[in-house]
């Protein structure tokens, strides 16, 4: 029997650390580039990834990765891990915040499906993943969420709920404080908005029905 869910399977987290060497590797290039502009001995924040939860594998995954990393010597410290719950959905970032690793259930209410879960089955290492990398956890809501998907696809991004989440925490830690505008952040897209095209279609709005015509389109991009 093949158990594919990935909150029970010990492989998991194996195969999401390599979220965490795709990331060294640009981040490798991010820092000649850096050096370039600014000189060898420049100083430049730590990085802070992130990473929206649901059970809590992707953001373990990637702390084993970039743990791996620094055994190795390959890195000198941990990259920062922002996990983002939604506020519906939310039972890491609760025992995140009241210090412990007791994950308590909850009754799961968010329209980012991926990230939907009641009790989370990897939450202990989730929560161990922010707090061993001097990291957090953030909570949005859905409407953040449909905003995100929105804003993130102006920029050619097509992100299913659960991605968005993750730059919809982002800009919550910017407001709140956590991180500054000037410090290197990566936001992680965990899928594809096709997962959810009924989501992509809420947080678009009406789309307008446009005359096959110049003129049609002249005047549609008037409004």
């Amino acid at each position: 029997m093949v158990l594919r869910n990935t909150g029970y399977n010990p492989f998991t987290a194996e195969g999401k650390k390599t979220a965490a060497l795709e990331i060294w590797e640009w981040w490798q290039s991010a820092h000649e580039a850096w050096h370039q502009e600014l000189g060898e001995g420049a100083a430049h924040p730590p990085l802070t990834v992130f990473v929206s939860v649901g059970d809590g594998n992707i953001i373990s995954g990637i702390h084993k990765g970039f743990k791996d990393l620094l055994q190795l010597g390959w890195i000198a410290s941990l990259p920062r891990l922002i996990g983002v719950q939604a506020a519906g959905s939310a039972a890491i970032a609760n025992a995140f915040h009241a210090n412990t690793e007791i994950i308590t259930p909850v009754v799961a209410d968010t329209l980012a499906d991926s990230i939907s879960v009641d009790l989370p089955r990897d939450g202990v290492r989730a929560v161990r993943a922010a707090r061993e990398t001097g990291g957090t956890f953030v909570t949005i809501s859905d409407s953040d969420i449909l905003w995100a998907i929105a804003e993130l696809g102006l920029a050619g991004v097509f992100a299913e709920p659960a991605g968005a989440a993750a730059y919809a925490g982002m800009l919550k830690a910017l407001a709140d404080g956590i991180v500054q505008r000037d410090d290197p952040l990566l936001v992680l897209n965990t899928g594809s908005g096709l997962k959810d095209t009924k989501a992509a279609l809420r947080a678009a709005g009406e789309a307008p029905v446009i005359e096959p015509t110049l003129n049609g389109l002249r005047e549609a991009l008037r409004k």
